[in-house]
């Protein structure tokens, strides 16, 4: 079998052009599947107060979109087997661009929590999708063009809180109504390019399933291996910021919670950027795991153990260093999978590795509860970062085409 990491191009028919357009496409459908639900906690001071809605309600809002991420991610399997990827790629994007703008109509917690799952539901169509559009459109590339794809989601997971303040308010008259309309609308102009320059016949290396294999093999062993290696890493960066500023709070160190929080999700970026360049030599690769996993560790009992800025540090290193296994494993279905198969193994995946970023964040606080110990919330989140490291080195080691279509 030849090696997939030796080649660099497709085919000689994939320009340099051509390849940079659907680099794009993949880009800002990353974008598009992050920007609509990041864009609420700018606002959530504001809908708080207009909703008069209390913490435990806040709390059910921002944990609403990974329930539905998990359980909505199979419907896009079935969407993609039934009417092609591309298609399924512009309904998620229209209904989640609609389903966004529909929140601004909210009159109580009711009515939003109602367009808050549609959004996630939307946006869970999509997940799947953009790895079978990886494997479709840059078959020899997958490492790449998952850094790439991989790169918008953070764009898009940092450009609502950072933007949303400073720029997105003032322009709307400070209405978090008008402005979660604006951001929708940056979504609909994502489905508008997809809809002008998307490939409508792209020449396929590999068949699209037929339209009965849509539902997840759960028997198939590699389906969990693939949300171990994925769910590991999520569950981790979740994890992480749902208990740093509760660990700062009780260090006595709420002042550091901004910064600690900024390096955690900005470091992240380094990382995308610099995978962008270096994707097609790290993916299918052991060490990028055996190396970013122990540093992942090492971070997670530094936050524990120091104090003071250290900590902050250490966060942006857990951010910097989880990003590796992150984009990685991101990229394993589209090269694991059997031709075809990618859309239903990718929704395998998300289905569980999303249910474990809501139940490993619960079990990390019922300890933290019994024990009465601030670090010992973490102690399931350095168990992440176990996990991940041994099965995404193990699955870097995988033939492609494990998935057997049934």
């Amino acid at each position: 079998m030849s090696d997939p990491r030796a080649r660099r191009m497709p085919n000689p028919d994939l320009t340099r052009a051509k390849l940079f357009r659907l680099l794009a496409l993949l880009w800002i459908g990353g974008v598009a599947i992050r920007l609509p639900i990041l864009a609420i906690p700018p606002i959530l001071p504001l809908i708080h107060a207009d909703l008069h809605l209390s913490e435990t309600q806040v709390g059910l809002l921002v944990g609403l979109p990974l329930a539905l991420f998990a359980l909505a991610a199979v419907a896009g399997s079935l969407l993609v087997s039934r009417l092609g990827v591309r298609l399924t790629m512009m309904i998620g994007l229209i209904f989640t661009a609609l389903a966004s703008a529909s929140r601004s109509l909210s009159i109580d917690a009711l009515t939003l929590y109602a367009a808050t799952a549609a959004t996630a539901a939307g946006v869970a169509v999509m997940q799947p999708a953009l790895p079978a559009l990886v494997r479709t459109w840059v078959p020899d590339r997958i490492g790449l063009g998952t850094a790439v794809y991989t790169n918008g989601m953070i764009i898009g997971s940092t450009t609502g809180p950072a933007l949303t303040i400073p720029l997105m308010l003032p322009f709307v008259g400070g209405s978090w109504r008008l402005a979660l309309v604006a951001w929708s609308g940056c979504v609909v102009l994502v489905a508008c390019a997809y809809e002008t320059f998307a490939p409508r016949s792209p020449a396929r290396t590999q068949p699209d399933a037929p339209p009965h294999l849509w539902w997840p093999d759960w028997r198939n062993p590699l389906i969990w291996q693939l949300a171990l290696a994925f769910g590991g890493t999520n569950a981790l960066f979740f994890g992480a910021n749902a208990f740093l500023p509760d660990l700062l709070v009780a260090e006595g160190r709420a002042d550091l919670i901004a910064g600690a929080l900024g390096w955690l999700n900005g470091s992240q970026l380094i990382t995308s950027f610099s995978l962008l360049w270096l994707a097609d030599r790290v993916h299918r690769r052991a060490w990028p795991y055996l190396v970013f996993g122990p540093l992942a560790l090492a971070a997670v009992v530094a936050i524990v153990s120091s104090s003071g800025g250290w900590i902050v540090l250490a966060a942006g290193v857990l951010g910097a260093t989880a990003a590796v296994p992150f984009v990685l494993a991101l990229a394993l279905p589209a090269a694991l999978s059997a031709p075809g198969d990618v859309h239903r193994t990718a929704a395998g995946m998300f289905s569980i590795s999303y249910a474990g970023a809501v139940i490993v964040p619960i079990i990390s606080g019922a300890i933290w509860d019994l024990s009465g110990a601030a670090w010992s919330a973490f102690v399931p989140l350095g168990l992440c970062t176990v996990v991940m490291t041994l099965v995404g080195a193990w699955l870097s080691r995988r033939g492609a085409g494990s998935v057997v279509s049934a």
